[in-house]
Formats: structure tokens, sequence, C-alpha cells
């Protein structure tokens, strides 16, 4: 853990002038402000910085708007995306007139839901590991108006393109749904993710592979090595703002939006998990797929609480043109080994007591970490607690089933709406230790309602004019 001191050491170390201070806000979002070093000393990381806390979204009142920011020294490293030299870091939201922790700092979630599994007994660690999936485009137009609705994206790799006049067009394009995974020439964006690696290495994220990924147009995933909860959560932020910024070096651009192309997969974040007590693995065992009860009544609290856990999870309306059947993305709630159509999924690609895990398959990278992960834990917990029963698992490949087969199959929700519905009825198990606090969830309620789901009501969608013009 470095202290103020260490952490003023780097300004000499990379001859930095700058710090830059970021928090996430409550979607999910870095905001900054950059201080020149003359202003930063060890009282920094004690007092910390004032900002306006009305103006960031899901946050303060203008009444109440005064907030704080303290740095957290431990976060602190080079920033790759300054021309010159300037020291990064992640700071804690405070009250200043309480000088407690606020309650909607996404990063204060995700300690106290550490601090609660110790509290518990159960466990010491959680290990979180995301498979973040996005894409690279090449451009990206979109606006909304009074008279006028459209969006267009464009990508080098798009399938749409093997016509174009391009000087020459060399056919080099993934088809739909055939991305996963060529070698170049027709995966034109490895030296590019290659960067995004060498970049996340520098700032300490241990990556364990990256590729092209099954939709056309540019679909990647980087793999990043499992990490504590927080932590995570810490390399998740890092992890975009690397992949955005590397993307706009070489005049690209990066979407962590879950269904930006019809007819092709969408960007989802399969999340491994496993809870850990005294370096040992509690969820290797003798049960179905190597696992322990624990495990299974991990997994049974994940799926029972999966629609209130996706209201955080597949946060966005546009979630949910992901999580339709036919596009690997699951939409029935059960287990089984191996098969990536269930919602929960046990990895065997090996049997060491180490590599015990589930893989929970329905969230996306357009979610905020911090409270993700948070939830999933939050669940498994209440899972191990009540000893819930995951259910019979599915062996067989689920997209062909019929609706008769998968009637008394839970699904996970249609739309947001019905995800925030879910939450507002089962929200109990993320209150637990004051992991969660109604207030956050009030407010994450609000703000779904108010900000995205009443303004996508109001506006016709470009479809329905071919649908219903001449009616």
């Amino acid at each position: 853990m470095a202290t103020p001191k260490e952490f003023m050491t780097l300004f000499k170390k990379h001859k930095a002038e700058m710090m830059d201070l970021k928090f996430v806000d409550l979607l999910g979002t870095w905001q900054h402000c950059s201080f020149p070093i003359d202003v930063v000393d060890e009282d920094t990381f004690v007092n910390g910085v004032g900002f306006d806390g009305s103006s960031i979204r899901g946050w303060q009142g203008i009444h109440m708007s005064d907030m704080l920011a303290i740095p957290d020294a431990s976060t602190g490293c080079l920033d790759p995306f300054f021309s010159k030299p300037t020291i990064s870091v992640i700071a804690n939201i405070v009250d200043p007139v309480t000088r407690e922790r606020y309650s909607r700092d996404p990063r204060w979630v995700a300690a106290k839901a550490e601090a609660y599994l110790k509290k518990t007994g159960v466990a010491d660690t959680a290990y979180i590991g995301p498979e973040p999936e996005f894409f690279i485009f090449d451009e990206v137009r979109f606006e909304q108006s009074q008279h006028k609705g459209m969006y267009q994206i464009d990508s080098v790799e798009g399938a749409w393109n093997s016509a174009r006049f391009e000087e020459p067009n060399l056919g080099y394009k993934p088809g739909f749904k055939g991305g996963y995974f060529p070698v170049s020439p027709t995966d034109t964006f490895a030296d590019l993710r290659g960067e995004m690696v060498y970049e996340m290495r520098k700032v300490g994220i241990v990556v364990e592979a990256h590729h092209h990924e099954v939709a056309t147009a540019g679909q990647s995933e980087i793999d990043m090595r499992f990490e504590q909860l927080s932590k995570m959560g810490d390399q998740m932020m890092w992890y975009k703002y690397i992949c955005k910024n590397v993307a706009k070096r070489h005049g690209k651009t990066v979407t962590f939006m879950p269904k930006p192309i019809f007819q092709d997969n969408g960007s989802g974040m399969h999340t491994h998990f496993s809870l850990w007590k005294g370096g040992k693995n509690l969820f290797f065992g003798k049960g179905y797929a190597g696992l322990s009860d624990l495990g299974l009544h991990a997994i049974g609290g994940i799926l029972r609480h999966a629609p209130a856990i996706l209201a955080f999870a597949a946060p966005t309306v546009n979630s949910y043109r992901r999580l339709v059947p036919g596009f690997e993305a699951p939409v029935n709630l059960c287990m089984s080994a191996r098969n990536r159509s269930a919602s929960v999924r046990i990895p065997m690609y090996s049997n060491s007591p180490k590599a015990k895990r589930l893989e929970f398959r329905c969230p996306d990278p357009s979610c905020n970490p911090y409270l993700t992960f948070s939830a999933i834990m939050m669940a498994a917990l209440d899972g191990i607690k009540h000893k819930t029963d995951p259910g019979e698992p599915l062996e067989r490949d689920i997209y062909e089933m019929t609706r008769e087969e998968l009637k008394d199959t839970p699904k996970t929700p249609g739309s947001l709406e019905e995800a925030i519905a879910a939450l507002e009825k089962d929200h109990d198990f993320l209150l637990q230790g004051g992991v969660f606090t109604p207030d956050l969830i009030e407010a994450w309620i609000a703000w779904k309602k108010e900000k995205e789901l009443d303004e996508m009501h109001l506006r016709p969608h470009p479809y329905e004019f071919h649908l219903y013009y001449d009616s």
C-alpha cells in the first residue's frame, strides 16, 4: 500500500508536474480534474479537493453540491495519454461536513462488499475475472431531434463494405458472426489490440489474451487475469480508458455499447467469480462439474436474484437488444458445465482446485463494474446463506430447445424496464451489511426511469416509419 509520501516520489521518478485525479460516477464513467504539482502535497491525501457534486450524474442536489475527492495514494501511476508526464490517481468521495464516505460512490460500495464478505466468515476474498467485449469502428454518427432520428456506424472490417470502392478493396471483411477468430489479414486489429495490451501492462494490469470476437466490424476482446473485487473495479475503469484512447490515437473509436450492430452478436462481459478463504478455493468440490455445495449454492443465489442483478449488470435499454435468443447471449436462467448457452457456465478447461469458478454470462460492459461485481457477490452470499438450490443443469444446446421444453426455465428480463422492476421488488440481499444503501438503489432506479426509460418512450424509432407510416 503506497503512502502519500511514496506517491509524491512518482513525480520525481517520471519528471511529472501534473496530477490527474479520477473518480467514477454513479453510472460507471470516469470523471477527472488535473492539478499542477505546486498545489499537491501530502495534506491533499487527507483533506482532498473540492468539486461540484450536483454536476455529477445521479449524485447531489444543487443545495448540497459541495463534495470532496480524496486521492487513494495506492492507485498512483503514470498516465499513458497526456503529452507531458502526468500522474493519475483514483479518488474516493467524501462528504465535506460529516467526513464520511459518500453512499453513492461506487468504489465505496465495492470496499464495503469486501469488508462484509470477511465479516460473514464465509470467505476472505472474492476473485473476479471479467471478459469485456467491444467494437472498434472507423466512424459513428448519430442524431435525435424533433424531426430526425438516425445513427450510422462504419468499419473497414464491416461485412457491408465488401463491395465498397476502396482503391483497392482487398476483400478481407469478417462476415456477420464470422469474426471468431481468423488470423490477419482478415483480423486487421491485432496490432491495435496489442498496443492496448501494452498500455494496460504499464499500469499494472495482467492480461491473459486478446483476440477478435464473433461479430464483424472489429469486435474484440482483451481478457484480464482475475483480481480481487475492488481492484478489478479499478482495472475495468483503466481498461475502458485505455481501449478508447489507444483507438483514438489511430483515428478509430471504441464502444462498449452492448448491441450497436443489427443481426450480429453484441458485446457481453462474461464474469468469472470464485470465493476463497485462507488461500483455498471454496468452490472446488465433488459435486456437479467439480463444484462444492457452497459453489452450487452461490450459483443458486445468482440465478435467483439475476433479474435484479441485471438492473446493474445489463443497465441500458440497449443491453436488452443483446439479451435475445440466437446471438450467444444467455436468456435462460440455468447452469451448465461447458455449455455457453447457459446463464451460468462452469468452465471445464482445468480440474485444478485453483481454476474452479463459475462464469455469469449475462452482464455487459456498459455496466458500472464496482456495482455489478458487488451485486453478483451479494447474490452469491445470499444463496450460500439460504442454501439455494440452483436447479438441474441443462446440458443440451439451449438455443435449439423449443419454447415448450423451456417453459419452466426462468428467463432474464426482456427489457431494462423489467430489470428495474425486479430491482424494486428484490434488493434486500444487496442491503445486507450496509453494502448497498436504500439511497443508492433509489437514486439508480430514479435515474434509469426518468433519464433513460421515460426519454426512450417519448421518441419514435426509425423502424416505426417502415412499419406504420402508411397505416
